[in-house]
């Protein structure tokens, strides 16, 4: 009450000023004060208003349109259902479950009885699925409810936590069965030695210590190799930086592997003098096993071929090429996998550990490189490693998209010699 009296007798008072300084003062000045007068009256009226009270915001109700824009272009397959009804997909979800799902019964779209079950009891959750795109995959299905009639559907892809799971399981499977065959031989035969009481003959005596000796030293060569493969995958993102001369190192390597016995065999042709940034162990390793292998499973009195030059001017390439029974096609892409064997009997009895090829794997692709094998059933098999030069090494992040989870990038396409 009291402040709204004040702005009338604050106007009369401002009026009688100006009248005076008109009097008083002349024009230029009045103007002026008439201006100031105008401003102090309007600030006046406004501290005589009340406070506007604010404003309430207005929320938006949800629509499939906004929930839409939202959710096009997610990564992860997403699925909004009204009423069990597939109402919007994703493009990930239209890609993986087709186009023609929009507008189905969300059961029906889906076919599996987890997720049926899940979208029954109309709750949130997840369920687990399999063979939901293809026959072994495996996907996690979340239910996330948005409001009474709306619901969204998250898939997760669990395929390769699976597979990797099964790889961690198969390998250590396959690695006590591999070191527990030595030692059930190395165990039979001392014993039979020490129940003899002396009366073994000499020369029965000298074959079973020859067995001995000849599965210890299976077993130690198995356990360098594992403990090879764990160094491997330890470092394999570490880029190496020591600057390596490749040809010596390679005729080193291969005359290492060779041996006297099998020196005979090796035909080198070195036609250049790469210079790779590289770990000089891992290099005579790869060499090592891969003349070791062409060595071992190539045919008797046949020459084992390892030829150094260059690829696409910025790459060494090593070949080596055997003339073996050679490998079937289908058995070509597990080759680099752990304890993987075409012909387990005689792998085993030429020593072999069913490791070397997955340790050449690891390496080669620490050294942002490229393992190729190609083979002629028959004729034999080739093996081709390809390295960047020092001059050419590429960034981790270019380089790596050069391979993916199964291994090294498809191999061009490469004729036996």
């Amino acid at each position: 009450m009291g402040s709204s009296q004040n702005i009338p007798i604050a106007g009369i008072l401002l009026a009688a000023v100006t009248f005076v300084a008109l009097l008083l003062l002349g024009t230029d000045v009045v103007i002026a004060v008439c201006v100031l007068t105008v401003w102090v009256g309007s600030l006046l009226v406004a501290a005589g208003r009340p406070p506007e009270p604010p404003k309430a915001k207005v929320k938006q109700p949800l629509t499939l349109e906004s929930i839409g824009d939202l959710i096009e272009n997610s990564s992860i397959p997403l699925v909004i259902t009204e009423r069990n009804t597939i109402a919007l997909a994703n493009s990930a979800a239209r890609k993986m479950l087709g186009p023609h799902v929009i507008g189905q019964d969300a059961r029906v779209g889906l076919r599996q009885p987890e997720a049926i079950s899940l979208l029954a009891e109309n709750r949130q959750g997840e369920a687990i699925v399999r063979g939901l795109v293809r026959r072994n995959d495996i996907w996690q299905i979340n239910r996330q409810m948005i409001d009474e009639r709306l619901a969204m559907l998250e898939f997760i892809n669990q395929t390769a936590e699976a597979d990797i799971s099964r790889a961690h399981t198969d390998f250590v499977a396959n690695a006590s069965h591999e070191l527990r065959t030595p030692l059930a031989a190395i165990l039979g035969y001392v014993e039979t030695l020490q129940e003899g009481d002396g009366s073994l003959e000499t020369p029965t005596a000298r074959k079973f210590l020859g067995i001995i000796e000849r599965e210890a030293q299976r077993l130690h060569a198995l356990v360098s190799d594992l403990m090879s493969l764990s160094r491997v995958e330890a470092e394999k993102h570490d880029l190496p930086t020591e600057r390596i001369d490749l040809a010596s190192l390679v005729e080193r390597a291969a005359r290492d592997a060779a041996g006297p016995q099998r020196l005979d065999r090796l035909a080198l042709q070195l036609t250049t003098e790469p210079v790779v940034t590289g770990d000089l162990q891992q290099l005579e390793q790869v060499v090592r096993n891969l003349v070791d292998n062409a060595l071992k499973y190539g045919a008797p009195d046949t020459p084992v071929t390892v030829v150094l030059d260059l690829a696409q001017g910025d790459l060494a390439r090593i070949a080596v090429i055997d003339q073996g029974d050679g490998i079937a096609p289908e058995q070509i892409p597990h080759l680099t996998r752990r304890f993987y064997r075409t012909d387990p009997g005689r792998s085993r009895a030429s020593g072999g550990t069913g490791l070397g090829l997955a340790i050449v794997k690891h390496i080669v692709e620490r050294h942002r490189g490229r393992l190729d094998i190609t083979s002629e059933v028959g004729k034999g098999t080739r093996v081709v490693v390809r390295i960047p030069l020092a001059e050419a090494i590429l960034p981790v992040e270019t380089a790596s998209s050069e391979t993916d989870d199964n291994g090294p990038r498809e191999p061009e396409s490469e004729q036996l010699s």
